[in-house]
């Protein structure tokens, strides 16, 4: 998965947006105003970090050698994954899936009903 691939598919999920506010190499995507992916610009191949249920995190990296605990991220809650080819488009697809999903279970009724009016 390339980093144009990886944009459309964040950017196709409901209420998504991405800017750079760390840097001009770290992508971000979020929900409303909450993460739930970062893109590693200037790195090759492209890395990502993503939100998964703590369980999750452990098979993902038992599963997969380029599956690290997150950069910089909270280690149990976040991962980096290296998309060397070595992990199917559409199980990456499904981690940026559920990543958004965690977030979203966390909103408040507030935001959730926000959320609503993009959908």
């Amino acid at each position: 998965m390339n980093i144009e691939e990886l944009r459309n598919f964040a950017l196709s999920l409901p209420g998504t947006h991405e800017s750079l506010p760390f840097d001009n190499n770290t992508l971000v995507f979020k929900v409303l105003n909450k993460m739930f992916l970062l893109a590693a610009l200037d790195s090759q191949p492209l890395r990502i970090n993503f939100k998964a249920l703590p369980a999750d995190n452990i098979a993902y990296r038992e599963k997969y050698a380029a599956v690290i605990p997150g950069y910089h991220s909270n280690k149990k809650h976040w991962s980096t994954a290296n998309l060397d080819g070595s992990i199917p488009r559409e199980e990456v697809q499904e981690w940026i899936q559920n990543s958004y999903d965690l977030v979203i279970t966390k909103m408040t009724k507030k935001e959730k009903q926000e959320l609503a009016s993009f959908q």
